[in-house]
């Protein structure tokens, strides 16, 4: 493959979603290699392709993204969640709900995981609790908005005892998540760089982005870190990945440590009452 190409290829991806292969291009050749084969170009050929057809680009993006989760992923983060979290928005009414944001959602098992612990906890009316969840890839946010899982799938490697009765439907080969669950979450298509992303989302209080900022170099966190700065409410909170951190960054966050896992939360007056922030 030619490497002129490769590197005009890992530029605009990088321009495009700020997803960073200009240092490791070994790891996305084999990622496009079967798609430009499919359409018999070299990666510079491809290059133009792509700015001729702005289609492509969301078969590019379902290539070179991860979207590899399960429901109840990272137990001593959610348990946090639930235990700590969620009880100080118990006062949250339809008129002025809890608004969480899983801002790269992939296939829907994390905001669906979400809305079940929320359930679970017995602290909110329906309605007072509003789950956002937005991912890059167009082809895994019409698998989540369906809410149907094959029963052999990896969605299901850790389910905790009991779930699969309580906020599943079971067809012949799948499980299909109740609909008390996802009438709380509404999904959208998002790219993380988009320059008005603060205008497309709502005023949030708690942001979950896990296993996405490794993706991404110095320059395009601060970015992202700034806007989730903007969108979340005053004391409001940000969960990232385990591996991930912000520590060092210029940000109004403080950073939480449990004896399990840490997590940030954004300076100022927190929770707003029932009659709103």
């Amino acid at each position: 493959m030619d490497t002129i190409g490769l590197v005009q290829l890992a530029e605009l991806i990088y321009n495009y979603c700020g997803i960073d292969y200009m240092k490791n291009l070994s790891s996305l050749e084999p990622k496009i290699s079967g798609r430009l084969k499919e359409l018999g170009l070299s990666a510079w050929e491809y290059c133009g392709y792509l700015k001729m057809e702005a289609k492509e680009w969301d078969t590019l993006i379902e290539l070179i993204t991860v979207n590899e989760t399960y429901f109840f992923r990272e137990e001593n983060l959610l348990d946090e969640i639930k235990s700590a979290i969620l009880p100080q928005y118990k006062d949250r009414t339809t008129e002025n709900p809890l608004v969480i944001w899983c801002a790269a959602c992939s296939s829907g098992e994390e905001p669906y995981t979400i809305g079940m612990l929320v359930e679970e906890s017995g602290l909110f009316q329906p309605g007072a609790v509003r789950i956002i969840a937005s991912d890059i890839n167009k082809k895994v946010l019409k698998k989540a908005k369906s809410g149907v899982y094959n029963k052999k799938s990896f969605s299901f490697r850790k389910m905790p005892e009991g779930v699969l009765d309580k906020f599943f439907i079971e067809l012949e080969e799948d499980y299909k998540v109740k609909d008390s669950i996802m009438e709380m979450v509404d999904f959208r298509y998002m790219n993380l760089l988009d320059n008005n992303i603060t205008g497309k989302i709502e005023k949030s209080d708690i942001i979950l982005c896990r296993n996405v900022l490794i993706y991404f170099d110095t320059k395009a966190i601060q970015r992202i870190v700034d806007d989730f700065s903007n969108i979340l409410k005053p004391g409001g909170y940000l969960f990232l990945g385990h591996a991930e951190t912000i520590t060092g960054m210029k940000s109004d966050f403080e950073t939480i440590y449990t004896q399990n896992i840490f997590y940030y939360k954004k300076g100022g007056n927190s929770l707003c009452g029932s009659t709103g922030c």
